[in-house]
């Protein structure tokens, strides 16, 4: 199963969310916050602790115990109870570096060599060579390049490692696959380690959180391996993250040699040895992660773990329109509630919509938004228009409904046309039914200090009245005063088919008079189409009788 982000990639998004530009701002932040798209539907808040899977030991958690004087032994038994350490079975390993490539470059700065599958040995000069699936190589000082049995096996020469995009230790075994090209390092376990130890943790750390960190490497490492496949480990997160060469350290590999050869057993059988980031205070269980409960993996206090960045973290604004995309929810997410596991984090998040209840995995909802854990809370946010959402007569009220769960400090927020965001007022938490009376066509959304949800529209209309409709004449006023609005005086020909037989405009005082040639007996309304902020507006249909 594949790991968590690594610890320094977790580090690097603690970097880059302090520059990270937000989505938009609202009247009532402090600064920059999200601002979810207008028909974007609910927004959901998540809030919560840790980063990763939080099973087995917590990086943090194990740097702020060796800050507090416990050895790597101890920071062990804490996070995977009942284990022992014991000797490593093997020595090498073989890390998958490409796959499915066309072709390959190989280099090293000083002469090296190449073990063709025949088992002959040949010379490279120093310098990089390019190569296809045909295995083409100019070895042996010949001028033109000579084609190879696979697999190839590259040797370092002395003094210089082999690169294949960053330099590594060990050999380099390149073989053919449906036509494409696969590499495999092959190295000592310990040298594999030096790769892995400070790509995973801080090499700045205190030496018992790396010591330990080397031991659970290993561990994972060798449990994990695939024995009977070509090679045993990925060289990223699928496994662990190995960057070779360039990316060690002296603490690292001090911390691999002073713990060399040493594993953890359960049982008889090396320990699989997951840790994540951040556990947020309380480690997961494997039981609750995979359903697989495994008696070293289970959910243990954290208390040092606070000193992660990521040791709380949110809120993380989600509309509700990305969770139905990422999670193929079908209708209008409108709410949303949790349902916790023994520690405590998301067993499950039922989606609320219209239809139906949906019933999703904290760990599935997890790996959808990218949240940074299954320790969370989610706060929402739901405002509706009425549906149907046709135009609002102007000075009829209109009610929205929707729903507040888990926030404080909802406010009602208002854009009518033309003009910028203002606070209403205060909205409690639960279920919100909101009656307004909108002079304008007007947007509305709710807002926290922090984000703000999708905006609904409500379209307002002049109300339109008719005083006088003859077969010469029609007369009447509309509100609010809209000079010079254009005025259609309509047919009806057909169901729902208007056409305009006659026009006119809003006077000064709102009034207008249309002279009109029409049949009596014809069913007529009388139509007001403005400009900007507003949407048209018609009296009711009427029957001209004389």
């Amino acid at each position: 199963m594949a790991r968590s982000l690594p610890l320094l990639v977790v580090l690097a998004a603690v970097l880059a969310a302090g520059s990270a530009a937000a989505a938009g701002t609202t009247p009532g932040c402090t600064g920059t916050c999200f601002s979810a798209p207008a028909g974007s539907g609910a927004l959901l808040l998540f809030s919560g602790h840790g980063y990763g899977h939080g099973v087995g030991m917590s990086q943090y958690g194990a740097y702020g115990y060796a800050q507090h004087g416990s050895t790597f032994e101890q920071i062990l038994s804490h996070y995977y109870p009942g284990t022992t350490l014991g000797p490593a079975p093997v020595s090498k390993i073989r890390v998958l570096l490409a796959d499915r490539r066309k072709t390959l470059q190989i280099s090293s700065s000083v002469p090296f060599t190449v073990r063709d599958g025949t088992g002959r040995k040949h010379t490279l000069a120093a310098g990089t060579v390019s190569f296809g699936p045909g295995l083409r190589l100019p070895v042996d000082g010949a001028v033109s390049a000579q084609k190879l049995t696979a697999p190839l096996t590259f040797g370092a020469g002395k003094g210089g490692p082999l690169t294949l995009t960053r330099p590594y230790r060990g050999q380099i075994q390149v073989d053919v696959v449906d036509g494409k090209l696969r590499a495999i390092d092959i190295v000592g376990l310990e040298q594999y380690l030096y790769g892995v130890v400070p790509s995973e943790m801080p090499s700045t750390w205190a030496p018992e959180a790396l010591k330990a960190q080397a031991v659970a490497a290993r561990s994972y490492a060798l449990a994990t391996r695939q024995v009977a496949a070509p090679f045993d480990v990925y060289s990223d997160t699928r496994s662990q993250m190995y960057l070779g060469l360039s990316n060690e350290s002296q603490a690292a590999s001090s911390a691999v040699d002073l713990t060399k050869g040493k594993v953890l057993f359960y049982g008889g059988t090396i320990a699989t040895t997951f840790f994540s980031s951040t556990s947020g205070g309380r480690t997961e269980s494997s039981a609750d992660w995979t359903g697989t409960a495994v008696p070293y993996l289970i959910s243990v206090t954290d208390p040092y773990d606070a000193i992660s960045p990521y040791h709380n973290w949110g809120p993380v604004p989600v509309t509700a329109q990305t969770v139905s995309k990422k999670l193929a929810v079908h209708g209008s997410i409108i709410d949303a509630t949790t349902a916790p596991n023994a520690a405590g984090r998301v067993a499950s998040l039922d989606l609320v919509t219209a239809l139906d209840t949906v019933p999703v995995p904290g760990t599935k909802l997890r790996a959808a938004l990218g949240l940074r854990s299954t320790w969370f809370t989610v706060g929402v946010l739901s405002l509706a228009a009425p549906s149907p959402n046709p135009p609002v007569p102007y000075g009829s009220p209109v009610t929205l409904g929707g729903a507040i769960r888990g926030l404080a400090d909802v406010t009602l927020e208002a854009r009518p046309a033309g003009g910028t965001w203002q606070p209403v007022g205060p909205v409690a938490p639960g279920t919100v039914r909101l009656t307004q009376k909108p002079a304008s066509t007007t947007d509305y959304r709710l807002a926290t200090p922090t984000a703000t949800a999708g905006s609904v529209r409500i379209r307002v209309a002049p109300a339109v009245t008719v005083t006088s409709f003859t077969t010469t004449q029609v007369v009447g006023s509309e509100q609010p005063l809209l000079p010079g609005a254009a005025v259609q005086v309509q047919q009806q020909s057909g169901g729902a088919t208007w056409s305009t037989v006659a026009t006119g405009s809003v006077a000064a005082d709102g009034t207008f008079t249309v002279p009109v040639t029409l049949s009596s007996g014809g069913t007529y309304r009388v139509s007001v189409v403005p400009e900007a902020g507003y949407a048209a507006g018609a009296s009711p249909p009427q029957v001209v009788v004389r």
